[in-house]
C-alpha cells in the first residue's frame, strides 16, 4: 500500500527543475497509443547535475513516510471520536416529562439596603454661652417645637429693652412729623375764620383759622363770699340781660375757690354760669345774675364757650382745603392740609428711621428667640451632646432626633427593569437581624436621576415600612418588589418553552389534537402556546395546553456541555438540532427548535 501511495504521489508530480525531478518519457509512432509515463526522483547536486539521490534522498523519503502516517492517525481518531459522541448523544437523551399543573406564580425584582428613619435633624446652636437648662434625656419622646436647651439670655435682654425704647421714639417722631401736615381743629365748633388758601405758603405759627362755639356762652359774675359757700356746681341760675333785661336760665359751671376784694372793698368769689345761646348772645353782651335769690356783686360779660386760632405747627405749601368757613368741625378734626419738598423729606425721613427701628427690634427680638432651642421635627432623642452647666460655643452640635414614625430604605433598579416600578407597589422586607419575619414596605418615590457604573444605570426607588417592630435604623435589608402576581394558574417549568413559544408534548395529552405540523420526537408532537407571568422556575400558559397534558423537555447536564466542548477542540459543528427554552435537543429536531432540516 505504501508503495502504492509513493507511486501515487510521483505520478501526480510534474518534472520540473523546480522540484528536482527529470522525466523520461516512451514514445509511439504516430497513430499508435502513448507509452503510459513513468516519473523517477532524483535529487540534483549543488552544481544541479544528478548524483543519485544518496543519502539525502532517503532521508526525504523517510519525512514524507511520517507525514503520510500522522494524517492516517488524525483522521482516525477524528472517526472514532463521531462515532463515539453519536452513540453519547443517542444514550444521552432522555426526556424529563412534567405534567400541566396549576399554582400561584409571582414575578419579582429584589434588592437591599440601609433603614433609615422616617427623618432626622442634628440640632445645633448658634449662639455660644452656658446652658441653664436641658430637661430632657436619650430616648425621650419630643414634639415639635418641645424646648430642648435655655442658653443664658441676660445680655440678649438688655438689647431687647434698648430696641424697644429706640423703637417708641421713633414712632413719636413719624407721628409729630406726619402730623405737621394736616391742620386739626383744636375744639369742636364751627370754622369762624379760614385766612389761607390752596398755594399759599405758610410758615411755623401762622393762625390758619379760627374755631368758635358759639352754641353755649359762659357768663362769670362776682358773688359775696359768704354767700357763694351755699351753692354747688349745677345748681340753676337766672340771666338778665344788660340792657333788654330780658332773662334766660342757666346752670353753675364753676365756683372758684379764692376770694378776691372786688371794688368797695367787697370779699367775692368768682362764678361762672353756662347758658345756651339762643342765637343773639355774642361776646361783646353783658348780664346779671341771681342764684338761690342771691345776687351777683357785679355785672360780667359773656365768653363762647370755646374760641380757638388754628396754627400751622411747620412750614409748607396749602395743598388742600378740608373744611370752609361757617362749617362745623370736630376736635381734631383736619382743617387744611400742608404739603412742600421740606415737610415730604421730613416725613420720609422718619418713616425710615422708624421701619430701622423697627428692624433693630426684630432682629434683637430673634437674637433672644435663638437662645431657646426647640426641636424641629417631634421624634425620639437618639443622642444627647450637652446637658445644664455646660458651655458651648456657636456651631456645637447639641442633639440628635429621629422620626421613627415609620423606616425608609433606597433600593437601586437596573435601568431595564424601572419601567416595572411605581409608586404604591408592595414591598416585601427581611432582615438577618430579624428572622423569621417578613416586613411589608410600599414604594412612595421613584426616582428619575439614574446613576450610571460601567456602562450600566440604575435609579433608586424609596420604600416606606409603616410596621417597624424589631426594626432599627441601619439595619441591612433585603427587599423584594412583586412586579406581577398570578393566583391558580396553569404552569410549566421555563426550560418546556421553545423558540417561538411552542411546547413538547405526549401524544396522549388532551392537547395532542392541536399538534403543530412539525417533525417531533417519537411519542410527542408540538403545539404552540400563549405565556403569562413568570418567576424563575415556571411560566404561566394562558393558552394552548390544559390540565391532563404532559410536557417533556431536556435538562441541560455537565456530560453534554463537556461534549460540546470537546467538539469545538476538534473543529467540530456543536450539537445537532436547534437549542432553545432550557432544553437541549437531538439529532432530527428537539423541543429546542424544531427538526433539523
Amino acid at each position: 500500500m505504501n508503495e502504492d501511495l509513493q507511486t501515487e504521489i510521483q505520478e501526480n508530480r510534474p518534472a520540473t527543475a523546480e522540484n528536482g525531478a527529470i522525466s523520461l518519457e516512451e514514445t509511439s509512432p504516430i497513430g499508435t497509443e502513448p507509452v503510459k509515463k513513468r516519473h523517477f526522483g532524483f535529487r540534483r547536486n549543488e552544481e544541479g547535475s544528478p548524483d543519485g539521490g544518496g543519502k539525502k534522498h532517503r532521508g526525504g523519503k523517510k519525512r514524507k513516510w511520517l507525514l503520510l502516517a500522522a494524517i492516517v492517525l488524525i483522521a482516525a481518531a477524528g472517526l472514532a471520536y463521531w462515532h463515539f459522541r453519536s452513540d453519547s448523544a443517542k444514550t444521552e437523551t432522555t426526556y424529563t416529562e412534567e405534567d400541566v399543573t396549576r399554582r400561584t406564580i409571582t414575578q419579582s425584582l429584589t434588592g437591599s439596603g440601609t433603614l433609615e428613619p422616617a427623618n432626622s435633624y442634628t440640632v445645633t446652636t448658634l449662639k455660644e454661652g452656658d446652658i441653664t437648662s436641658a430637661d430632657f434625656e436619650e430616648g425621650d419622646s419630643v414634639e415639635d417645637g418641645t424646648v430642648l436647651y435655655q442658653i443664658d439670655s441676660s445680655d440678649a435682654s438688655t438689647s431687647i429693652e434698648k430696641a424697644q425704647i429706640s423703637l417708641n421714639q421713633a414712632k413719636r417722631s413719624y407721628n409729630t412729623t406726619v402730623e405737621k401736615a394736616y391742620v386739626k381743629a383744636s375744639v369742636s365748633g364751627s370754622v369762624y375764620s379760614l385766612d389761607v388758601s390752596v398755594g399759599d405758603e405758610v410758615s411755623q405759627g401762622q393762625t390758619i383759622a379760627t374755631i368758635r362755639n358759639s352754641s353755649v356762652m359762659n357768663l362769670t359774675v362776682p358773688f359775696p363770699a359768704d354767700d357763694v359757700s351755699s351753692f354747688y356746681v349745677g345748681e340753676t341760675a337766672t340771666i338778665t340781660l344788660d340792657g333788654s333785661f330780658e332773662t334766660l336760665t342757666g346752670t353753675i359751671k364753676t365756683i372758684s375757690g379764692s376770694n378776691i376784694v372786688n371794688t368797695g372793698n367787697m370779699i367775692v368769689r368768682n362764678v361762672t354760669v353756662t347758658v345756651t345761646n339762643p342765637g343773639g348772645l355774642s361776646s361783646s353782651q353783658t348780664a346779671t345774675v341771681s342764684i338761690g335769690g342771691v345776687n351777683c356783686a357785679d355785672s360780667g360779660t359773656f365768653s363762647y364757650q370755646a374760641d380757638s386760632t388754628v396754627t400751622a405747627s411747620s412750614s409748607g405749601t396749602v395743598t388742600a382745603i378740608n373744611a370752609k368757613e361757617g362749617s362745623s368741625v370736630k376736635k381734631n378734626q383736619t382743617i387744611v392740609t400742608l404739603g412742600g419738598d421740606d415737610l415730604e423729606n421730613s416725613i420720609q425721613s422718619a418713616k425710615e428711621s422708624l421701619e430701622n427701628a423697627e428692624l433693630s427690634l426684630e432682629n434683637t427680638q430673634e437674637t433672644l428667640d435663638d437662645y431657646t432651642i426647640t426641636s424641629p421635627i417631634a421624634g425620639t432623642i437618639v443622642d444627647k451632646e450637652f446637658k445644664t452647666g455646660d458651655k458651648v460655643e456657636s456651631g456645637d452640635t447639641l442633639c440628635k432626633i429621629y422620626d421613627l414614625s415609620y423606616l425608609q430604605m433606597t433600593m437601586n433598579i437596573d435601568e431595564l427593569d424601572i419601567s416595572k416600578v411605581s409608586v404604591g407597589q408592595t414591598v416585601q422586607i427581611t432582615a438577618d437581624a430579624v428572622e423569621g419575619k417578613t416586613y411589608e414596605g410600599e414604594i412612595t418615590k421613584v426616582s428619575v436621576a439614574g446613576t450610571t457604573t460601567n456602562g450600566t444605570t440604575s435609579y433608586p426607588v424609596t420604600v416606606k415600612i409603616t410596621d417597624t417592630d424589631g426594626l432599627l435604623p441601619g439595619m441591612n435589608v433585603d427587599a423584594v418588589i412583586v412586579i406581577s402576581e398570578a393566583d391558580d394558574v396553569l404552569s410549566v417549568s421555563s426550560a418546556a418553552i421553545n423558540r417561538g413559544d411552542s411546547v413538547l408534548i405526549t401524544k396522549d395529552s388532551p392537547s395532542a389534537s392541536n399538534a403543530l405540523d412539525q417533525e417531533a420526537p417519537d411519542g410527542y408532537v408540538y403545539v404552540k402556546v400563549e405565556t403569562g407571568v413568570s418567576d424563575d422556575d415556571y411560566i404561566e400558559i394562558t393558552s394552548g395546553l390544559q390540565e391532563g397534558d404532559k410536557v417533556a423537555y431536556l435538562k441541560a447536564t455537565a456530560s453534554t456541555d463537556e461534549t460540546e466542548s470537546s467538539s469545538l477542540l476538534f473543529g467540530g459543528g456543536g450539537t445537532t438540532g436547534g437549542g432553545g427554552g432550557g432544553g437541549q435537543m437531538p439529532s432530527g429536531g428537539g423541543p429546542g427548535g424544531g427538526p433539523q432540516g
